[in-house]
């Protein structure tokens, strides 16, 4: 059997809580010309990109002073104007539906702000003289997440937007570091929850749950890991929604309903209803799939404990890579189609 290379991604996980320090030693300069009245934030990416602003989302909607948006599309909405602050995320630069979003928020005189470690993108950033972040680029865009997230955040505290993030990223920090010690491959087996969720995981189909407005963006962020790292089919909803559709859907097939892990993302902060719907849904399924597991989220503010749960699914998305005998780092089938749309 080839040996397969998993020291890049190993590092890249490794290396999470520093990427947040790092944000807190950036100088935003020109964050003085963006203390304005605004009545919304965009933030445009795509993938790894976006996923900070999907974290952004629910976490704006507790503290933010206007409504925060996530587009992952060519096409801005039609109430971008210049009373919106668009913030353009492209980690490689070069992202060409963030491109398109960049140009018709321009058109529309919106105030814009680039995040990205080069490329196409910083140089119109230059060119327009538009806010410019720009974050370590030796990394892949799904690995760079305390750079695309820890940025977005401090310049929307800056632009006193977001109160309180520093406080935040820094008990992030801690708890981080102090996760990675029972996560990183020479921990304790028995010890490693990441670990043990990625052996129930192999040879099963993942059904990953989150809860809207506290553990969503983790949700997303765990299947999103887990098809990029390990190659693999997973799939994702949300309390409560999943309770007026979703549920219905496990009668037929018996053999791939038989193949299903469900993993619940729990946080101290979900609605009483929204726990009382969990335990239901766990009776109804319990003897259907395969697998139920919780994880449950640690720390105080409500930052640190989304990250505590996305920090988990990054590891077992690397286990499980790891068990399939798949170096977790390449994603040879994005590649090609980026290749492809640009002949």
């Amino acid at each position: 059997m080839t040996a397969i290379n998993t020291q890049v991604m190993e590092e890249y996980l490794y290396g999470l809580p520093e990427q947040f320090e790092d944000c807190l030693q950036m100088d935003f300069d020109f964050i003085h010309r963006y203390r304005l009245p605004y009545d919304n934030i965009l933030i445009c990416g795509m993938g790894g990109s976006a996923i900070g602003g999907d974290i952004l989302r629910t976490y704006g909607q507790r503290k933010a002073t206007v409504p925060l948006i996530v587009n992952r599309d060519y096409q801005v909405p039609n109430f971008v104007d210049e009373r919106t602050l668009a913030i353009m995320v492209s980690f490689s630069g070069n992202t060409e539906e963030t491109l398109h979003a960049y140009h018709q928020s321009k058109e529309r005189n919106a105030s814009i702000i680039c995040i990205t470690s080069g490329g196409e993108i910083a140089e119109l950033a230059k060119q327009n003289n538009d806010g410019l972040a720009v974050i370590p680029g030796d990394l892949v865009p799904r690995a760079a997440t305390g750079y695309l997230l820890g940025t977005v955040a401090l310049i929307l505290e800056e632009a006193r937007l977001l109160p309180g993030v520093k406080e935040e990223i820094n008990e992030t920090v801690r708890v981080l570091s102090e996760m990675r010690k029972q996560l990183e491959p020479g921990a304790v087996e028995s010890e490693n929850q990441a670990r043990q969720i990625a052996g129930s995981l192999k040879d099963s189909l993942p059904l990953i749950w989150g809860v809207t407005g506290s553990s969503e963006a983790a949700a997303i962020r765990w299947k999103g890991q887990i098809n990029e790292n390990a190659k693999s089919p997973a799939y994702y909803n949300l309390f409560p929604e999943l309770n007026h559709n979703e549920i219905v859907g496990f009668e037929m097939p018996e053999d791939l309903i038989s193949r299903l892990v469900v993993i619940i993302l729990r946080d101290e902060t979900d609605n009483e209803r929204n726990q009382r719907r969990i335990e239901i849904t766990k009776g109804i399924l319990e003897k259907k799939v395969k697998e139920i597991i919780e994880v449950k989220s640690i720390g105080r503010s409500f930052l640190a404990r989304l990250y505590s749960l996305i920090y988990i699914g990054d590891y077992t998305s690397y286990y499980l890579a790891v068990n399939y005998g798949i170096d977790p780092t390449p994603v040879k089938v994005i590649d090609f189609l980026k290749s492809e749309l640009s002949r």
